[in-house]
């Protein structure tokens, strides 16, 4: 477990005691997919109950953690975990399918997600995504360098939506971003060129100045709402034979 990890665990006994039941990591950390010039560590706590005492008892301990670069934890109870996969579908699938286990008990591998729920959670951030990118991107289409910087930090969100939406599909599981590209390309008919230039933006594989980010946008918006169109068609009828999603 990497240091920052043992720390925030062994911070988190310290302050909830008996109350703190489990610690996960999930998202791109969880499996190995993490950039460390965007990605930072995402923690989920169960306690056995949620106060202002317990809130109190952490609140040194998320600040250190915060102070880290990453964000504050989630803190859910039992109770809570278990009865609110229709509420935050993809996060909670997402959690049940990419995660480690740092303390305590597993219990997220048996979470529950409702398909037709799922489907229009990934429908409906797609695109509030979308219309967020098309706001943003308004403002600063004269400035090359931050309208750049703008698509390289969306390219994240929208491989994980696009994640979501090959499984409504039918499709496997792909966890890494360019698996998620290259997957989409095929099943969902999308040309895979600007999301791979954006990601070999982040990486370092080509330097800003090489890209032109204007046509970059055009292309990337354009194949981003043939994802929306895809999950789209996809009707109650076709979620429901697929049977159990994940």
């Amino acid at each position: 477990m990497p240091a920052p990890l043992e720390q925030l665990v062994e911070k988190l006994r310290k302050a909830l005691d008996g109350d703190l039941t489990s610690v996960v990591l999930y998202g791109s950390a969880a499996v190995g997919d993490q950039d460390e010039s965007y990605s930072d560590y995402n923690v989920l706590c169960t306690l056995r109950e949620i106060t202002p005492k317990q809130l109190a008892a952490t609140e040194t301990v998320f600040r250190w953690w915060r102070e880290q670069g990453n964000p504050s934890p989630l803190l859910l109870t039992e109770t809570e975990l278990r009865t609110s996969t229709d509420c935050f579908p993809i996060e909670f699938h997402d959690i049940r399918e990419h995660n480690r286990i740092l303390f305590g008990p597993d219990l997220v591998s048996g979470l529950e997600i409702d398909r037709t729920f799922y489907r229009a959670q990934v429908e409906h951030d797609l695109r509030a995504k979308l219309l967020r990118l098309r706001q943003k991107a308004s403002g600063i289409l004269s400035d090359s360098e931050v309208l750049l910087r703008l698509l390289a930090d969306s390219i994240s969100t929208f491989c994980v939506l696009m994640r979501h939406a090959l499984i409504l599909t039918g499709d496997g599981k792909p966890g890494r971003k360019r698996d998620v590209i290259e997957r989409a390309r095929e099943q969902l008919g999308i040309d895979a060129a600007p999301f791979l230039k954006l990601l070999d933006v982040r990486e370092g594989r080509v330097k800003a100045k090489e890209v032109s980010p204007g046509p970059l946008l055009e292309a990337y918006m354009r194949e981003i709402e043939k994802v929306i169109a895809a999950v789209d068609g996809l009707d109650g009828a076709h979620t429901q034979a697929m049977g159990e999603i994940g």
